[in-house]
């Protein structure tokens, strides 16, 4: 082991001086090899860890000497807690040790980052488990957001972790791609303001968040992984763009690029997006770290780069700093690049300076920096419990009722379905126990989670069959379950996806769909329900929406959770009996007749039904759908006046009163529709939405005042641009049931608007 020399009154490690002097102080002080170390991280364990991440053991070189590797430092651990199940108490002492043996090692003494995904919570063993991400967009409630965001991170840095991998800002596309269970929902200022809240909570922790996956991964082809990406620029611009340009402003300190190649063109190579884009035009000046291999996956899998020092290369030009998750092209190969003149050390100072300029702001290059590990751990107290239960309540969508709902007190209920009797229904495929306890068959879950026949259960006198597993089954299994229905009043069939990875669930990474058909014998279970009299409510737990078409007129009720979390179950039995009133909102977009129609609601003119073709794309429940027991009533709706200045403000009234006797909430959606414009423009698209909670015989007025640039959009002339003429606002409680539309005009000349623009209403109540 290399001793260190004493550094504590060197000018870098003064936490007083100018954060870009310590840093140019640092690095004139380093060789070659020392910059380099500080550009890729370090995955110790990987190879215990199971298949976590795409071609995982084929870029992993296990007998890599750790001691030898520190002594030149390292620029980041890569999931010292969500790689195997491992102890809070006793990761946290191993981590420390581990930096401390990194900062004795190395001339400079420097920490190590070491992140963390935290996509549904921090993805550690015994920590809580939250709602996916298409939970939250079910929410359509930045402040919840936030508030869990900022609790996931305090989480975090209690282990010593530095960086979330979090969150997803994907815009849905295609509903049969895999991760779509991994979005926010499908509508691009759904998903910038409640991804922008998850990052300011992160981010007020002191976590530094990583938006996920810049950009156009959602929109690969045909919603297969890693497909070629079928987008245009102006799609890119005006769907996909839109919500990491929101959660920049909202403090992310990193990105991760997206695996895939646009036009040919992998992102990870791609020096107008990573560098002219992001850098130039969003101002971004934190790290852009590479999503796990897609360095490598240049040469390997994408073919434009001849070996790996040629895909470090043009990662590193493009604007890659830190190669993730563990030394591969960034180390030996980019090494001989540079050395060799192939590679100019000038790309090798630009990254490093960001990276030390982070670690700088993080207190990692103060003096007297030491790891500090508490003597107690719990990673799922009851406050993180207590928020989970209010995410996952917050996200349970009611879909369809025809009274049936609120269950009665007493009632008898045939619980029966692949999802009813297991606790990984409630759970997305980052989740710790689906993502790394899969490898780990014999440890337990780590965390309490209920399942729905549990919840139910001690409500009700319930009857409980399996009727056929997620995929498979037979038709013995199916008449159990119609045999369970004899004596009960009410049948709940809880039905959906099995999330996992890479072929191991329906839903999640690499497990993408053919059609939209509920997997396996589920539907032919569900009409063998339906055949009986009872009246059946289905409850789907579930990735992605599902076609239920042929079954809804006879269907007694349909409730949604995307994955709610380890306090799902508890939060839907509570939706069904009635105790909470339902307040979730689809942030996607179920599909009607048709079950491969991967559409979303942003459709242009000839997107939608039109008499020029044989299938009809209109949804059988829209975006922003969901119902009440107790809906607010909507008492007015109107607007300051008609004309609407191209660089001025439209104010938007609307009067709701609570007639119920219990509590009630409303999602106030606000959908922009251009006539008429240079280019074909989707037919309605959200540019406001603000939930209103409405205490027994309260009525509140909401105001919403919406900028012009919201209506701004990508020309013929490819600049973002505002016109004069004339707009409607349609606002309602979703795309498709509108209250009220308000027509308006935009008045003055037209305006050019850039990155500073205004991209989100304030709201008064």
């Amino acid at each position: 082991m290399t001793t260190q020399p004493t550094t504590a009154g060197e000018p870098w490690r003064d936490p007083a001086a100018d954060p870009g002097e310590r840093v140019r102080a640092l690095m004139a002080r380093m060789t070659l090899r020392e910059k380099l170390a500080q550009l890729y991280g370090v995955w110790v364990g990987i190879d215990s860890g199971g298949e976590m991440a795409p071609h995982q053991h084929e870029f992993v070189d296990a007998a890599v000497d750790f001691d030898e590797l520190v002594r030149h430092g390292i620029g980041q651990l890569t999931r010292a807690f969500g790689t195997r199940p491992v102890d809070p108490v006793i990761g946290a002492h191993s981590l420390a040790r581990t930096q401390r043996q990194i900062v004795a090692s190395g001339r400079f003494g420097i920490p190590a980052v070491v992140h963390e995904e935290c996509l549904t919570g921090l993805a550690a063993w015994q920590a809580t488990i939250y709602p996916a991400p298409l939970s939250w967009g079910a929410t359509f409630d930045p402040d919840l957001v936030r508030r869990m965001g900022a609790k996931i991170g305090r989480t975090m840095r209690e282990l010593g972790v530095h960086q979330g991998l979090a969150p997803v800002l994907d815009v849905a596309r295609d509903l049969r791609w895999g991760r779509v269970e991994e979005t926010i929902g499908e509508d691009p200022y759904l998903v910038g303001t409640i991804g922008s809240a998850y990052v300011a909570g992160l981010e007020s922790s002191g976590i530094v968040a990583t938006l996920k996956h810049f950009v156009g991964y959602s929109a690969s082809r045909a919603g297969r992984n890693l497909a070629p990406v079928s987008a245009g620029p102006r799609e890119i611009a005006d769907v996909l763009l839109p919500p990491f340009e929101l959660a920049l402003r909202a403090g992310a300190r990193s990105v991760m690029n997206a695996y895939t190649d646009t036009d040919g063109l992998p992102s990870a190579a791609d020096p107008g997006l990573l560098t002219d884009l992001l850098r130039d035009t969003y101002g971004f000046d934190g790290t852009v770290v590479a999503d796990y291999f897609s360095v490598a996956f240049l040469h390997r899998l994408h073919g434009v780069a001849a070996d790996r020092a040629d895909a470090a290369r043009q990662a590193l030009t493009a604007g890659i700093d830190v190669e993730l998750p563990t030394m591969d092209c960034y180390g030996e190969p980019l090494l001989a690049a540079v050395e060799g003149g192939a590679v100019d050390v000038a790309a090798v100072d630009r990254a490093l300076e960001r990276v030390l300029r982070q670690k700088c702001e993080l207190g990692l290059l103060d003096a007297g920096w030491a790891p500090e590990v508490p003597e107690e751990i719990d990673l799922d107290d009851a406050e993180s419990r207590a928020l989970a239960r209010e995410v996952a309540e917050r996200s349970i969508v009611l879909l369809h009722n025809d009274g049936t709902l609120p269950l009665a007190p007493g009632s008898r209920v045939a619980v029966v379905g692949p999802r009813a009797d297991t606790p990984g229904a409630m759970l997305g495929c980052y989740s710790f126990p689906l993502h790394v306890g899969v490898h780990h068959p014999d440890v337990p879950f780590g965390v309490s989670v209920p399942t729905v026949l549990e919840a139910l259960g001690s409500a009700y006198d319930v009857t409980y069959a399996l009727g056929c597993p997620v995929t498979g089954g037979d038709d013995e299994g199916i008449a159990e379950a119609v045999a369970a229905c004899a004596d009960a009043s009410v049948c709940v069939a809880v039905l959906g996806d099995r999330a996992g990875l890479f072929g191991g669930g329906t839903s999640g990474e690499g497990c993408d769909a053919a059609d939209l058909r509920l997997p396996g014998r589920q539907e032919e279970l569900l009409d063998a329900l339906l055949d009986t009299g009872k009246p059946v409510v289905v409850v789907l737990l579930s990735g992605r929406p599902y076609e239920l078409s042929r079954q809804l007129p006879r269907l007694a009720a349909v409730v949604c959770g995307f994955y709610p979390g380890e306090e799902g179950a508890g939060a839907l039995a509570d939706v069904l009996s009635g105790r909470i009133n339902p307040a979730g909102r689809l942030p996607v977009s179920f599909p009607a007749a048709g079950a491969s129609q991967p559409s979303t609601y942003l459709a242009a003119p000839l997107g939608r039904r039109s008499e020029v073709s044989t299938v009809d794309p209109s949804p059988l429940f829209p975006f922003g759908h969901g119902l009440s027991y107790a809906p607010a009533t909507w008492l007015d709706v109107s607007a300051t006046g008609s004309l609407w200045p191209t660089d001025g403000v439209c104010r938007v009234r609307v009067t709701l009163r609570n007639d119920h006797g219990r509590e009630t909430s409303e999602v106030v959606q606000v959908y922009l529709h251009d006539p008429v414009a240079e280019v074909a423009r989707p037919e309605r698209q959200l540019i406001a939405a603000r939930r209103v909670s409405l205490p027994p015989g309260q009525t509140c007025v909401l105001e919403i005042a919406l900028h012009a640039d919201l209506t701004s959009y990508t020309g013929r002339a490819w600049q973002r641009q505002v016109d004069p003429g004339d707009v409607e606002l349609r606002v309602g409680t979703s795309s498709e049931q509108i209250v009220a539309t308000l027509h308006c005009t935009l008045t003055g000349p037209r305006r050019v608007v850039g990155a500073d623009r205004v991209l989100t209403p304030e709201f008064s109540l």
